[in-house]
């Protein structure tokens, strides 16, 4: 199929953007990666796409102390080689790597994923997990979102009207702490049947004060999962990694489709969630 006939705006500030996202019908466009299947599908007719390209300074990565500063037009491939933003907040760099393909990386924007809000993409549960916010711009200035108000459903967030995201920020990784991120799908680049984002926090004396869990493809929105108590003060030698995985399955509720009963993603969640925190455990021990 063909996308519905549409306008075509490309602004050169802010404001323009705003105006003409105040139309009926009109959307942001930044990389298209994610929008235009949907329009070649006839899942999405907008009036007017807004091209916001032309824009300038939303295309850099900010990083501080505090974490990670990922602005609208910033394409994953430029994060996921950001060796900056990887050494405050490693899921950054380990989740992007498993982004779609290569020419998917080269034109997506990670800020565009987030805002397209996809229950199994990548981004969406990497800003759950650090308790990640992000910017929208509105026509009374911008206004800061918080992760858990902003995914309100399965490709639909609390942004409406004329606004548009601007940023996506990303806490720093706490001291130490470590992270892993493993997915499953039927091929490479695929939708993951599965996937887990995980974070692993050590006390003074080298034992589990806090294990935490997020993944994609299991729910309708993304969603933490708190596993400490399956695991809380042991050392990392002494963790049953497995029960915080037998816990993850106790807390999930997956639905089956085509690709995967609920039962098997389930399955999945436990496996995935057994290896990742293992994983983060041993970086927060070295680090």
């Amino acid at each position: 199929m063909k996308p519905a006939p549409f306008g075509y705006a490309d602004p050169t500030s802010l404001d323009e953007a705003l105006t003409l996202l105040a139309e009926d019908g009109a959307k942001v466009l930044a990389g298209g990666q994610s929008l235009l299947p949907l329009l070649s599908m006839r899942l999405a007719s907008p009036a007017t796409l807004v091209d916001i390209n032309r824009i300038p300074g939303l295309d850099s990565v900010a990083v501080s102390g505090d974490g990670v500063r990922v602005g609208a037009l910033v394409r994953h491939v430029d994060l996921l080689h950001h060796a900056e933003a990887a050494r405050v907040q490693p899921l950054l760099a380990r989740a992007t790597a498993n982004v779609a393909h290569p020419a998917i990386r080269n034109r997506g924007t990670t800020v565009g994923s987030i805002a397209h809000a996809d229950p199994s993409g990548e981004m969406t549960s990497v800003l759950a997990l650090t308790g990640g916010c992000v910017t929208v711009a509105t026509p009374g200035g911008p206004q800061t979102v918080d992760w858990a108000d902003f995914f309100v459903g399965p490709l639909e967030t609390s942004v409406h009207g004329p606004a548009m995201v601007t940023e996506a920020f990303f806490p720093a990784l706490p001291p130490r702490s470590g992270t892993a991120f493993e997915e499953v799908s039927r091929r490479k680049g695929d939708y993951a049947v599965c996937g887990a984002g995980v974070t692993v926090t050590l006390d003074e004396d080298s034992r589990v004060a806090s294990a935490r869990a997020a993944y994609i493809s299991v729910g309708l929105v993304p969603e933490v999962h708190d596993l400490t108590e399956a695991v809380a003060g042991r050392t990392v030698a002494e963790a049953d990694w497995s029960a915080a995985g037998d816990l993850a399955r106790t807390l999930v509720d997956p639905d089956g489709d085509l690709h995967a009963s609920a039962d098997y993603r389930r399955l999945l969640v436990g496996v995935l969630t057994e290896r990742t925190l293992a994983r983060a455990a041993e970086e927060a021990a070295s680090r």
